[in-house]
């Protein structure tokens, strides 16, 4: 089964998978960001990028599935916003360079080589003092979190700064966030990385 397959079948089955709110880093972190250009790489059913839509940027949204692109773009409309929705495969798919203020990359799950080449895609979109925004499941969640992907190679650690070299580092550390799965509830391990372009 495909990626695309794979995240197509979760999406069609399980409705709202992360629900419609954004992540609460996202929503703490760039609530008062100037409205800019935004690309939201793996962007799911779009709850990020709608939230950030509705805050005046203009946001382009990319995931490999065609029904949770569909289901963001249906999900914009209803609540009044814009935004482009775009279904693609991110190992072929190029963003355009130096083009955008903004990009997010939240709770990608990546093998290693996949994951450094879609970070250099994120560099080189963003213009000069553009902001990169990851956050992402933290490798010390597989033992000591709750929830998230049981696969250490899509997990994250502070090394993610080795992907952005020359980048002006803001935040690079763990945080955590109430979870829930399987009826008990914990905390999520995360990893936060912020970093603008020089």
């Amino acid at each position: 089964m495909s990626q695309r397959e794979l995240w197509n079948d979760r999406y069609s089955q399980r409705g709202s998978v992360w629900g419609a709110e954004p992540n609460q880093f996202v929503a703490d972190r760039l609530a008062d960001l100037p409205p800019g250009r935004v690309l939201d790489l793996g962007s799911g059913q779009g709850r990020n990028a709608i939230w950030l839509a509705q805050r005046g940027h203009t946001v382009t949204a990319v995931d490999v599935s065609d029904v949770a692109t569909e289901q963001a773009a249906e999900l914009a409309a209803a609540v009044g916003v814009e935004a482009e929705f775009i279904a693609a495969d991110l190992a072929e798919w190029e963003p355009p360079e130096e083009e955008f203020d903004l990009v997010l990359l939240a709770y990608m799950q990546a093998p290693e080589g996949l994951r450094q080449a879609l970070h250099a895609k994120a560099a080189r979109a963003l213009v000069p003092g553009g902001r990169v925004f990851v956050i992402a499941h933290h490798k010390d969640n597989l033992e000591h979190g709750i929830g998230g992907p049981p696969m250490i190679e899509v997990l994250f650690d502070e090394g993610i700064q080795a992907d952005f070299p020359g980048f002006v580092v803001e935040e690079n550390q763990q945080v955590r966030r109430h979870a829930e799965k399987d009826g008990k509830t914990g905390e999520a391990i995360d990893l936060l990385f912020t970093a603008t372009k020089p």
